[in-house]
């Protein structure tokens, strides 16, 4: 295994030379002229003396410049690697329980199937001005209640990484007040449809459920919650050392940065994507969002300072 990672990264980074236990590489994204990536595979850690490009886990560096056969090859090793529990070595407090299991609504009508009612035009025709067609109802299990306490409301049910209902959103189509409604008496610090999630790629950070159907498959919203060091959202990206990409509504600046520095704490990867001149990700068409999110800037700890000072002001 050991042989195979090092076989790796010279097919990627090229020749390299040996400095103690580490392994230094030419680095990939300064370009420097001289080998100054260092790399130690036992330890699986990255650092770039010139850049300061680093990292806590090497497979960063192979999801972000190799083939898909070399990555597929890399966290087929990894996969097979015992970990001591993430929480419990990160984090001094007991590790929490963050299972949540509830039930959908009684009237709940799917409306991911062939054949619909008559009644599944109005939700229907709600999702449409929205962009939102039949290959998102599907891949976001969308349905809607006709009568009961949900009724005139789209349901967007979220599944925990079991399969388990752990939430959903009911949000009005019918002129029906307030415009979500949504589960009383649960928790909202849970990982939104943790069951699709990829934390091996990049991860789009959003504010609310629409915004996250906007901003792809592998996009999480956060429903009015912050994340902390308790947040499983959080865990698992540290875990997984998931790069970020983060979209929060132009009215949530202070709650973005607070993200933002948490995420740096952990030596996350973070990139920053700028939603002007829109209020939030849902109001974009999707081409519009995918252009941003390429476009989207580097944060480091210098330009968070930055940012800190500007909202200051």
């Amino acid at each position: 295994m050991f042989k195979t990672k090092l076989e790796i990264l010279k097919s990627i980074l090229g020749q390299y030379y040996c400095s103690s236990e580490e392994y230094v590489f030419f680095c990939p994204r300064c370009e420097h002229h001289k080998k100054k990536l260092s790399i130690n595979l036992d330890k699986n850690v990255f650092k770039c003396w010139i850049c300061d490009w680093r990292g806590k886990n090497i497979y960063r560096v192979v999801r972000r410049y190799g083939t898909y056969d070399q990555k597929q090859t890399w966290k087929s090793f990894d996969s097979t690697v015992d970990v001591v529990s993430f929480s419990s070595k990160l984090f001094e407090s007991p590790v929490l329980n963050h299972k949540q299991k509830i039930s959908l609504p009684d009237e709940f009508k799917s409306l991911a199937n062939k054949s619909m009612p008559k009644s599944a035009y109005y939700p229907i025709n709600y999702l449409e001005s929205r962009g939102i067609g039949k290959s998102d109802i599907i891949r976001w299990k969308i349905g809607y209640c006709e009568e009961g306490e949900y009724a005139g409301r789209i349901i967007i049910p979220s599944f925990d990484e079991d399969g388990d209902v752990n939430y959903f959103i009911a949000r009005s189509y019918d002129r029906e007040w307030p415009r979500y409604k949504n589960p009383i008496g649960v928790r909202k610090d849970i990982i939104f449809n943790d069951l699709f999630l990829d934390f091996h790629e990049d991860l789009v950070i959003v504010e609310g459920v629409f915004d996250a159907i906007v901003a792809g498959p592998n996009a999480v919203p956060l429903l009015g919650s912050t994340l902390n060091e308790h947040h499983p959202l959080l865990e698992k990206i540290i875990e997984n050392d998931t790069p970020i990409y983060i979209g929060i509504d132009a009215d949530a600046k202070k709650k973005e940065l607070k993200i933002i520095n948490f995420l740096l704490k952990n030596d996350i990867e973070v990139r920053r994507i700028d939603i002007g001149p829109y209020s939030d990700v849902g109001q974009m068409k999707r081409d519009i969002f995918l252009d941003k999110k390429q476009s989207a800037a580097l944060v480091n700890s210098g330009n968070y300072l930055y940012e800190v000072i500007k909202e200051a002001l």
